[in-house]
């Protein structure tokens, strides 16, 4: 291979991390401040492209100088700014007390919202951008040809990085950051108007990610699925990193960006996992990034207020759940949409009340248990089409596949706490994702699984219906009777205190780790009956949209109620089943349930179940 080559190769991976590092860059000062995991950053960076696709093409045609791009970059990188504020003063000031699970929700509504409205400002076919005048021609190093604009594009991240470092060190506004990432109580003790400081980080946040996102639309075509590609990169830069660490953002987006440009070489079908796996391996051996403080990260926990006291159902709930019973059993007489809907509403329960398990009674956040639906349903998806054997072995397979990766992945994710364990599930997830994306002969890569059907005797949409509701049923009384069983009792004190957990003699981590591996076992046995029930599989399972669907069934139940998440999943799903086929803006609708239930319904369905029994007494 020639050292030419190698040079140019460099050089690309270079300009990419360049322009990674201004995304990130703002996704780590926003997390340094307010400490929320804003999903909603891979939106900015949208919103800036399409933006800039507007307003730069309509400055060109005045006159096509260079600066009159730039003016427009700069331009749509302020217009997204002033968005970060609106979401700010709206959204994100009302929320900054409540637990960074529901944050995370509340911010993955906004994702799907803006989703909604660029589709209906501008359309859903792809836009290219100009090229950049001045910049259009190339560049001959050695016998090799590398684009101008890429080569400026080197330049950009370094010079953001002076910049922010001048801002941090030489003005008020910067030294109030640096203050609030190390200590936020501290600062609004001091007497800081911290409204209009995390009002002035989300504008330079947002602005940074529009300032990225419009420096891309000579590369790359703003589509509207922009926002979800580039923003598991920004949190793998930003964990990596050190959260609420520019200069390690920018350490790690050389990182990341030689990673990928000398991965596709060396490792052409695990790209995608290399990047995931370095942000695991950071945060296992330091999680606090490489160039992150401890005390950047600290603070409030991560998990909310769980299951306190689990007490035997009352009448009143015992009726309600044979009503539910009767309900599915009484499905197969209607027709077979209802058992379709009926069936995935029964998988989704068990899926729901197993991430439950986790974070209501075992305080473990996970941002990543589609994984472990997923691995299920491609465990027992492989075993039918690729060996051959009957759903049976395969249904019984698919928890046991599933319980081995969590087994494995929970090893190293009980270790930590806070958000440190969240972002680690997280990188697993992604991991698992990953490798199911791109190991193509096996998987099938994006295209996924076909063929995956249940047996002759179970073939029928009813019989499967029942197989299901079987399955499902006495999975969730299985996990209640853990949840009231002395090792359920024992998650929820460690989950409370681990100090005085640890104190008694209670083996927290081990506690923990079975719990984790019980959880995804139980995941998995729901992504097999899933694979069955739809006769396909693909990566979607395991992404993270899939994960906060998970998450919202969960805080729409209830997270303090053992049974809550089971009414959430019903819920959910019917009425995202019933609103999509009626509108094509579904995910407008989604998203804004999504935040009204953070705002307006934090306890869930059985919170408000629970205060109208109080009422009349």
């Amino acid at each position: 291979m020639e050292w030419d080559f190698l040079l140019v190769q460099a050089l690309s991976g270079l300009a990419s991390a360049s322009s990674l590092f201004v995304i990130a860059s703002g996704l780590t000062i926003v997390f340094g401040v307010t400490r929320i995991v804003n999903f909603a950053h891979g939106s900015f960076y949208m919103l800036g492209a399409y933006i800039a696709v507007t307003i730069v093409p309509w400055l060109l045609e005045f006159d096509r100088s260079p600066w009159l791009f730039f003016v427009g970059v700069l331009a749509s990188a302020l217009a997204v700014g002033v968005l970060g504020v609106v979401m700010e003063v709206t959204l994100l000031r009302r929320i900054y007390r409540v637990p960074e699970l529901f944050q995370l929700l509340a911010t993955f509504g906004v994702v799907l919202i803006v989703q909604d409205l660029v589709l209906l400002v501008w359309g859903p076919v792809d836009i290219t951008g100009p090229r950049a005048p001045g910049l259009r021609h190339g560049i001959f190093i050695f016998d090799q040809r590398f684009p101008a604009y890429e080569l400026f594009l080197i330049f950009v991240g370094p010079a953001v990085l002076g910049l922010l470092w001048l801002l941090m060190h030489r003005t008020r506004f910067g030294v109030l950051i640096r203050a609030a990432t190390q200590d936020r109580e501290m600062v609004g003790a001091l007497g800081v108007n911290q409204a209009m400081l995390f009002t002035g980080t989300l504008f330079l946040g947002a602005a940074l990610a529009g300032l990225g996102g419009a420096l891309q639309i000579p590369r790359v075509s703003a589509n509207p699925q922009m926002d979800l590609s580039i923003i598991a990169e920004a949190f793998v830069v930003t964990v990596i990193g050190g959260m609420g660490s520019v200069p390690g953002a920018f350490l790690a987006a050389l990182l990341i960006g030689q990673l990928q440009a000398f991965g596709v070489l060396v490792f052409p079908k695990i790209t995608l996992v290399l990047v995931f796996l370095l942000m695991a391996v950071v945060l296992v051996i330091k999680p606090w990034g490489l160039l992150g403080k401890p005390e950047a990260a600290a603070g409030r926990a991560v998990l909310p207020e769980g299951i306190i006291d689990p007490r035997p159902l009352d009448r009143a709930s015992q009726g309600l759940i044979l009503v539910a019973l009767a309900a599915v059993l009484a499905l197969p007489l209607l027709d077979a949409y209802a058992v379709k809907v009926g069936t995935e509403v029964l998988i989704l329960a068990l899926a729901a009340f197993s991430l439950n398990f986790l974070v209501g009674n075992g305080g473990i956040v996970s941002f990543g248990h589609a994984a472990y639906f997923g691995l299920g349903a491609y465990g027992a998806g492989l075993l039918v089409t690729k060996a051959g054997l009957p759903m049976e072995p395969a249904l019984l397979a698919a928890p046991l596949v599933a319980a081995a990766f969590a087994a494995l992945f929970g090893f190293f994710v009980v270790r930590l706490s806070g958000i440190y364990l969240a972002m680690l599930t997280l990188a697993f997830a992604q991991i698992a994702y990953a490798v199911v994306f791109q190991w193509v002969e096996v998987t099938g890569g994006d295209n996924g699984l076909v063929g995956v059907w249940p047996s002759r005797w179970a073939a029928s949409r009813e019989t499967y219906h029942y197989l299901v509701a079987a399955c499902c049923v006495l999975a969730i009384v299985a996990l209640r009777r853990v949840v009231h069983a002395p090792f359920g009792a024992t998650l929820r004190a460690a989950r409370d205190s681990v100090q005085r957990a640890d104190a008694i003699g209670v083996d927290v981590r081990t506690h923990r780790w079975l719990g984790f591996t019980l959880a995804g076992g139980a995941a998995g046995l729901a992504g097999g009956l899933y694979a069955f029930s739809k006769g396909s599989i693909d990566p979607t399972l395991l992404g993270i949209p899939m994960s906060v669907d998970f998450l919202s069934m969960l805080l729409l139940g209830g997270i303090q109620s053992v049974l809550g998440p089971i009414a959430g999943a019903a819920v959910f799903h019917a009425v995202k089943d019933f609103f999509m086929p009626l509108t094509d803006h579904w995910r407008l609708f989604l998203g804004l349930s999504i935040i009204g239930m953070v705002l307006v319904f934090p306890r869930g369905l059985a919170g408000a179940w629970a205060g109208l029994r109080r009422r009349p007494a």
